[in-house]
């Protein structure tokens, strides 16, 4: 039998949380302003700390995401943990 794939609303909740369990929301402000800065990784985290808690939002009023939608949140998450493993704040085999 043929697995079904998650509808948009589903992988989107899945991305989300994905998101939060890799990346380091509970960092305290000393550990976000670290030795090394490629980027603010305080300003970061709060901004995609936001753009999950907005799609939370979105999702349980009924939004439906689109794939782009998806590909979108999923890249910023990247980029941001890429910037997050720079100022060494995220161990380097961390994939977000």
């Amino acid at each position: 039998m043929v697995e079904r794939k998650p509808n948009t609303q589903v992988a989107m909740r899945q991305l989300i949380d994905q998101i939060r369990t890799q990346i380091p929301f509970d960092l305290s402000e000393e550990e976000r302003c670290g030795e090394s800065c490629h980027g603010c990784s305080g300003k970061l985290l709060i901004y995609l700390e936001s753009e999950l808690d907005e799609w939370e939002a979105k999702l349980d009023q009924g939004v439906v995401p689109g794939f782009a939608d998806l590909s979108r949140l999923a890249g910023k998450a990247r980029k941001i943990a890429t910037v997050l493993r720079r100022n060494g704040l995220m161990p380097e085999e961390a994939q977000a």
